[in-house]
């Protein structure tokens, strides 16, 4: 009889524990606690070059690109957003830092294309001969193989050392064509499918590296498929805009960039 009390506090106590517990793990409950802090980083498929309309700076950075996409949905406490058409790794260092800081939690960048000369293969390969082509292409690999990895990881370093609390997310390219006929004036079966080779290869490396930085590497590849040049339902854009080309539309930056965003975030 005498113990029925100290029994009754150590139930009450377990009880307060469990509920406790219990709260805690209530989903939301940490992600409500925490204010996200965003920061954009990075080229062309960061700023929402295709996507249009742009803003007034030299940068083309629309809102209906995949970050000012995110940070809608998911109420961040704040948005930055300097990612720039045509930036190079070297860019990102020395102009799109300045906008991270300790307080930033997370960060995305698609970066790596412009280094291996992304705009000028592909017009190598639209307007020039298979040769032409593939030479364009064989050195976009071997640049993407044994000299961007060192920029990559330069990168990454100086992002985490301005960012050192945030989560950093890597965004890879999208293979840009289907491979099926569609029509005389398109680029060959054959002059897609290296194209799509070497995306494969940009996405292998940036993937490697971003591991290695201890980042997340979110694959597009899979959400745009189906839907490259040539496709039925095209999200990238051919040549009809000169800036534009070979770059998501609108439609890309919402149903293929953002969910492949959504599927490493939650």
């Amino acid at each position: 009889m005498p113990h029925r009390p100290l029994a009754r506090a150590l139930t009450a106590l377990v009880a307060l524990l469990t509920a406790a517990v219990g709260a805690l793990a209530v989903p939301g409950v940490a992600q409500a606690a925490a204010p996200i802090h965003y920061v954009a980083l990075g080229d062309s498929y960061s700023s929402g070059v295709g996507a249009g309309p742009y803003d007034l700076s030299t940068c083309l950075r629309s809102q209906k690109s995949y970050a000012p996409l995110w940070a809608a949905a998911n109420n961040v406490a704040s948005f930055r957003f300097p990612a720039c058409g045509g930036a190079k790794t070297a860019d990102v260092l020395d102009d799109q830092l300045g906008s991270l800081s300790a307080t930033t939690t997370m960060v995305t960048i698609t970066i790596g294309g412009n280094d291996a000369g992304f705009a000028d293969v592909m017009t190598d390969c639209r307007f020039g001969s298979t040769s032409t082509c593939t030479n364009a292409v064989n050195a976009a690999k071997a640049f993407a193989t044994g000299t961007l990895p060192g920029r990559l990881d330069n990168t990454y370093a100086a992002i985490r050392e301005r960012a050192p609390n945030a989560r950093l997310i890597v965004l890879g390219y999208p293979r840009l064509f289907e491979t099926r006929y569609c029509g005389l004036l398109a680029m060959s079966t054959y002059k897609r499918t290296i194209l799509n080779e070497a995306a494969d290869v940009l996405a292998a490396v940036t993937a490697e590296r971003a591991a290695a930085a201890g980042a997340t590497f979110a694959d597009t590849r899979p959400t745009f498929a189906g839907h490259g040049v040539c496709g039925a339902a095209p999200w990238i854009r051919d040549v009809t805009g000169v800036i534009e080309a070979s770059h998501p539309n609108a439609d890309g930056y919402r149903y293929g960039y953002l969910p492949a965003l959504n599927a490493v975030t939650g």
